[in-house]
């Protein structure tokens, strides 16, 4: 495939690489602070994470001139289209990585983000408003845009948008409570997912880990609300756990990402948990939840690398 024809059909989901990497590079901070890790492996993995934001923010750009029909068959399409969120939540993650270096940039990049992310939580209910959805087009990646906005406060507490962020807290957690059990019902009630999209079910951890990194910066501690929200990460993870096999069956696709930004704010929630409620034999477990996360992390961006490398990337699904 030529690299016109690459352009073309660009995957929108790539967003979702720097959420995975950056929210990796967060887990490592958060090691880095709990369990003494090397910091420079963190501020390294969200050094690269801001790049290929960047990176595949250009891409897009220029497909965007070259292939306007192409990016909009995309935002228009039931699944792809959720990946838009992913524009902004990986914008969110960026802040959270220039936070300590470059405060007063990334107050303002947050405040960019945040208000692009509304836009686009805001249109995907109008949608699903105007325009019901057949429970097959009901997919775990719609908690994207319409969840992110309980990540903000992670970032923007610390930047002193403290009333603000408790506003997006609330609008994510709404959207949250009332979006889950629709998409719970569809997994229980089917139709089944196609085995293509199935890793995208782990993106179901993704919200409560968030919710409880959030509250945490919100609230000054891991206390009671935090504890809470990771517990539910963690009957999350006890589930996905015991799915290892059928998840390992899934051929690649880039709904392997769905696996990346929830196990690592679960890392990084459970990290912060620990710290805050130490107990003796938890830093082998801290170690284990890092390690693990990063591991699924490296599996699916060598799989990708892979893919891109044989054209398999750019082929229309």
């Amino acid at each position: 495939m030529d690299s016109p024809e690459r352009l073309r059909h660009l995957p929108l989901p790539l967003f979702a690489v720097p959420m995975g990497v950056g929210g990796l590079g967060l887990a490592w901070r958060e090691g880095a602070r709990v369990l003494g890790a090397p910091a420079w492996v963190g501020e390294g993995l969200l050094a690269l994470a801001t790049a290929a934001w960047l990176l595949i923010a250009v891409l897009h750009m220029v497909r965007a001139l070259r292939h306007p029909g192409s990016l909009a068959a995309d935002l228009r399409h039931p699944v792809r289209s959720a990946f838009a969120g992913a524009i902004t939540v990986g914008l969110m993650i960026v802040t959270g990585g220039l936070t300590p270096h470059l405060p007063g940039l990334a107050a303002g990049l947050w405040l960019a983000a945040v208000g692009m992310h509304l836009v686009i939580a805001a249109w995907t209910v109008r949608v699903l408003i105007l325009a019901p959805r057949e429970p097959a087009a009901l997919t775990p990646p719609l908690l994207i845009p319409m969840v992110g906005n309980v990540l903000a406060p992670a970032f923007g507490a610390r930047l002193g948008f403290e009333a603000l962020s408790w506003m997006y807290f609330g609008l994510g957690a709404l959207l949250w409570a009332l979006l889950q059990p629709l998409l719970l019902g569809r997994a229980a009630m089917g139709p089944p997912l196609p085995a293509l999209l199935r890793p995208s079910l782990v993106i179901f951890l993704a919200p409560p880990a968030a919710a409880a990194l959030s509250l945490s910066a919100l609230t000054g501690g891991f206390g009671p609300g935090p504890l809470a929200c990771h517990g539910l990460a963690v009957g999350f993870a006890a589930v996905f756990l015991t799915m290892l096999g059928e998840f390992a069956r899934a051929p690649f696709s880039m709904a392997w990402w769905g696996w990346t930004f929830p196990t690592a704010a679960f890392a990084a929630a459970t990290l912060q948990a620990i710290a805050a409620h130490p107990l003796p034999g938890l830093g082998v477990l801290g170690w284990a939840v890092l390690l693990a996360s990063s591991a699924i992390i490296a599996t699916v961006c060598r799989a990708t690398a892979q893919a891109a490398w044989s054209g398999a990337l750019f082929r229309p699904d």
